[in-house]
């Protein structure tokens, strides 16, 4: 189990950029522990034949179509140097917390079924009860 999503300062402090980036990074780390798939399809036999062993795979449509299935990462920047300085040099907190603000400030989530507000509502009225924080009423 991965937690921890946004948090800073031992969890005192939550950052909604931060939350974008360890997304990214869980994504990641969920892909490596997927593993490596070895089918027939992912060993490319057929391929290696065609091309033998003095060519280049980055020509055949084989490589193309599979070549970022492992790692697809939406705001690690792995261009080079040159390309990443040319469409402004950000890094990778400044992307994440761009992100974050165009999720905040775009992102419209569907309403809640009809009665759910008012069950958690109530889930929550009674805790707090519990705990001495609300009194019935």
């Amino acid at each position: 189990m991965i937690y921890g999503g946004g948090m800073l300062e031992m969890g005192l402090t939550m950052s909604f950029g931060q939350l974008v980036m360890d997304n990214e990074i869980i994504a990641m780390t969920r892909k490596v522990l997927e593993g490596i798939p070895v089918n027939d399809d992912t060993l490319a036999v057929d391929v290696i034949k065609s091309v033998g062993a003095r060519g280049h795979f980055l020509a055949e449509d084989h490589t193309f179509q599979n070549m970022r299935k492992l790692s697809e990462p939406k705001f690690i920047d792995r261009r080079m140097r040159q390309f990443w300085n040319e469409r402004g040099s950000k890094d990778l907190a400044t992307v994440c917390d761009e992100k974050a603000r165009e999720i905040l400030e775009t992102h419209h989530p569907d309403p809640l079924p009809d009665g759910v507000h008012e069950q958690l509502l109530a889930i929550i009225a009674a805790r707090e009860e519990e705990l001495g924080i609300r009194t019935k009423g």
